[in-house]
């Protein structure tokens, strides 16, 4: 049940600079992830809420004339954050005014990649140890461009390196209008538990939105985590893998305090075939072979989930994957 005081707190929209967010539940950006096809499912069930694209490297941006795919995105999917990742302030400055020519309402910086091929270059986690840096990537996008500029990080290196508190106020003094936590340290990766307390104390030091990430996988967990952090939203993360009903049930939660029943098994089925053949529309036979992961996800929960899931870690058309879904679909009917 949601209290009264957290009722109150998140019946405004959430205000981001000078974009208003009506919904407090944000879908996260994930590489491999959140492309365009993935967001329009996303955004069916939460079609009030905060999207992101995969990230984007700036420096990859700098030298190519034609965007890169990842960064398309849709004239009607509003709001839009289109998150880059670097760690030279110059060329970030440069990915981000080519963003808002591209139709992003914000720009999110990524603080908090753990992945190593980020790290070793400068980029995502490795800022929470050159904070300098990051100051200066804030200042000079946020000079580059007339939309609100974002952080989305980490609550430190290791358990012997958690600095987001001091971080976290150097990128609102540097301009940033929102930060999004992922309460684990980047040695931390994806494994033991997101420690939220230390969002409520970022929370305390703030007085930008804040927002909550890491082990946000149900409504239930989502209005705990609220409660116990005074965070204003909750960013969902591989909670909506295989699964994009999340960020809705959550967001209709909140609004209405009510719960929405879960899709059953053939509405997740129904789900994937469309998202199979959207991804083909799309990229051809790539998209195929990312589909992989995604159909693996949606493939869970039911009788037969296991066989379905080994077959469809295989498919190589886009036939393949429907007729063993419909075959899937026929068997629990």
């Amino acid at each position: 049940m949601l209290s009264p005081n957290l009722k109150a707190r998140l019946s405004s929209p959430l205000k981001v600079g000078n974009v208003e967010v009506k919904s407090r539940v944000l879908q996260s950006p994930l590489s491999g992830v959140t492309d365009l096809v993935f967001r329009r499912l996303v955004r069916r069930y939460a079609p009030d809420s905060m999207m992101y694209t995969e990230m984007v490297s700036a420096t990859e941006l700098h030298h190519v004339k034609k965007l890169p795919k990842i960064m398309e995105v849709d004239a009607n999917e509003r709001p839009i954050s289109i998150q880059l990742f670097d760690c030279r302030p110059d060329f970030l400055a440069e990915a981000a005014q080519k963003a808002v020519a591209e139709g992003a309402d914000t720009i999110d910086i990524n603080m908090g990649c753990p992945v190593n091929k980020i790290t070793k270059k400068g980029g995502g986690s490795s800022l929470l140890r050159q904070p300098q840096i990051a100051e200066a990537i804030v200042r000079e996008v946020v000079n580059a461009v007339d939309v609100p500029v974002t952080i989305k990080t980490r609550i430190g290196w290791s358990d012997e390196e958690i600095t987001i508190l001091d971080f976290a106020k150097r990128m609102q003094d540097a301009g940033a209008q929102m930060m999004t936590i992922h309460a684990r340290t980047r040695a931390q990766g994806y494994n033991g538990n997101a420690r939220w307390e230390w969002i409520g104390r970022v929370k305390e030091v703030l007085s930008i939105p804040v927002i909550a990430n890491g082990d946000i996988f149900s409504v239930e967990s989502a209005v705990q985590c609220l409660q116990s952090t005074g965070a204003d939203g909750v960013m969902c993360s591989r909670g909506t893998l295989g699964y994009p009903f999340l960020v809705g049930e959550i967001d209709y939660f909140l609004k209405t305090g009510e719960k929405l029943p879960p899709p059953t098994p053939i509405q997740r089925l129904e789900c994937a075939r469309e998202h199979l053949q959207a991804l083909w529309e799309y990229k051809g036979d790539r998209g195929i072979l990312q589909a992989r992961k995604h159909m693996t996800w949606y493939a869970k929960d039911f009788v037969g989930a296991a066989q379905l899931r080994a077959e469809l870690s295989l498919i190589e058309t886009v036939q393949q994957g429907v007729n063993l879904i419909d075959r899937t679909l026929e068997q629990l009917n």
